[in-house]
């Protein structure tokens, strides 16, 4: 019986690249597409409250609509699918549920689960809007990148897109007012490799306790 070989994380990261030129003929089956979802919703995430959400395009005459909206970029029709990240301006709500799910597992006490629950509820609830909104685009930039990265990890490859009429997609697509568009995230099997690119060298970027 022949076993697949998994590459390593750094092949991963090295060999991830933004695609925008997909086969049509591949789909990603719905059983593998729900792996990678999960496999990004190991992203950490403030408090663990997980204010991500996914809303995954595969229906050719859905792609066909979101087409325009995305600017008329082509990879859009040819990706296996589109995946909306979204946040959830009232993620806080689920704060009951998942600290429930955390005390059952043993991971935390009921005092602490308490503890936590009135911080989602009473801090959280609390902030600004702007506040709300940074904190998503945070945490949604953390699961995306997970989720691109399993995407490759599985053979598949990936583009973000913030280059969309956000306020047309909302339209269109009936997003509730609560939710927050962060990004597009084409996801297929890659037709011709992504442009190779550079990166600034570490010493542009990164210092060591002063700058």
């Amino acid at each position: 019986m022949s076993t697949v070989t998994k590459p390593d994380f750094q092949t991963v990261i090295q060999e991830r690249h933004s695609v925008r030129q997909y086969d049509p003929s591949v789909k990603i089956p719905r059983e593998e597409m729900e792996a990678i979802l999960k496999d990004a919703t190991l992203a950490p995430s403030s408090s663990n409250l997980q204010p991500w959400r996914f809303l995954v395009i595969d229906d050719a005459e859905l792609l066909k609509k979101l087409h325009p909206i995305a600017n008329n970029q082509e990879h859009v029709l040819q990706a296996s699918a589109v995946i909306a990240v979204l946040g959830d301006l009232k993620w806080y709500e689920k704060g009951e549920k998942i600290y429930s799910m955390s005390e059952e597992a043993g991971y935390m006490t009921e005092e602490v689960k308490q503890r936590f629950i009135y911080a989602a509820e009473n801090i959280y609830a609390g902030m600004d809007n702007d506040v709300k909104e940074s904190i998503i685009d945070v945490d949604a930039g953390l699961i995306s990148m997970q989720l691109m990265l399993s995407a490759r990890s599985r053979g598949y490859d990936t583009v973000p897109m913030g280059g969309y009429n956000k306020v047309k997609f909302v339209e269109e697509f009936h997003i509730p007012s609560h939710y927050r568009s962060v990004m597009l995230i084409a996801i297929g099997k890659a037709a011709a490799p992504g442009r190779p690119t550079v990166r600034l060298p570490l010493e542009d970027v990164a210092f060591w306790n002063e700058i």
